[in-house]
């Protein structure tokens, strides 16, 4: 028996929780990866640790103006598309009953009552039910620019400041094998706690963002290594 409560799917996060999982992944694995490669090339520790605030300020920036630039594109084509969509109900209302009418007969509805439930649809909200059925645009996951730069730049800071205090507390010796082995706890732990948010496996998410920040951060690490040997 339903009790009148709205159900909360999963499909609600799928804005705030991609944008806050990739900023703080991002910000983890850049930072680390960064601090790792300055830290291989022999540079000071007061040198690494100015590379990676350097690299969190950077990079929380850089976050927000891409994430920011897509998501307004986004915002931008679904604002035309809804547009085009008004203009057509003023021009060709009947054309839109049809139109409409017509995706929920190819979903398996009696043309009958598709027509019907079309109609009732139209003149409660014509636009909205255009803009639902036909354009797959819903407020539960349309773009909202602002929140998607904030997110991610919140997220890439908070991440990016995990190494970098791994960083700072860590005598010079053991530097790079600290930083690198609670840099991947952190990658595995984001990854579980990303995959488990998003209804999929907590094992395989985390599985997957520690192989590809291990790599990153060996790459980065070799790099450093190669051209602080040749310096």
């Amino acid at each position: 028996m339903s009790t009148g409560k709205k159900e909360q799917h999963l499909t609600g996060r799928i804005g705030w929780l991609r944008a806050a999982v990739l900023g703080a992944n991002d910000g983890i694995l850049s930072t680390s990866s960064l601090v790792l490669g300055v830290a291989a090339a022999h540079a000071t520790h007061g040198s690494v640790v100015i590379a990676g605030v350097a690299g969190l300020v950077a990079g929380a920036m850089s976050m927000a103006a891409g994430e920011y630039v897509s998501v307004h594109s986004q915002a931008d084509t679904e604002r035309a598309d809804l547009d085009r969509e008004r203009r057509e109900l003023k021009a060709d209302d009947q054309g839109e009953h049809k139109e409409l009418a017509a995706i929920y007969v190819a979903r398996g509805v009696r043309p009958a009552l598709a027509k019907e439930v079309a109609e009732q649809l139209m003149a409660h909200d014509a636009l909205g039910a255009h803009a639902r059925d036909e354009l797959g645009i819903t407020e539960m996951i349309r773009a909202r620019p602002l929140q998607a730069a904030l997110t991610s730049a919140g997220s890439f800071a908070v991440g990016a400041g995990m190494p970098l205090l791994v960083t700072a507390i860590s005598p010079t010796a053991i530097l790079i094998p600290l930083v690198a082995g609670t840099s991947l706890v952190f990658l595995a732990a984001l990854g579980g706690l990303a995959a488990h948010a998003g209804g999929a496996g907590v094992t395989m998410g985390a599985m997957r963002v520690t192989f590809w920040g291990a790599l990153a951060m060996a790459v980065t690490a070799g790099v450093g290594a190669l051209f602080g040997t040749v310096a």
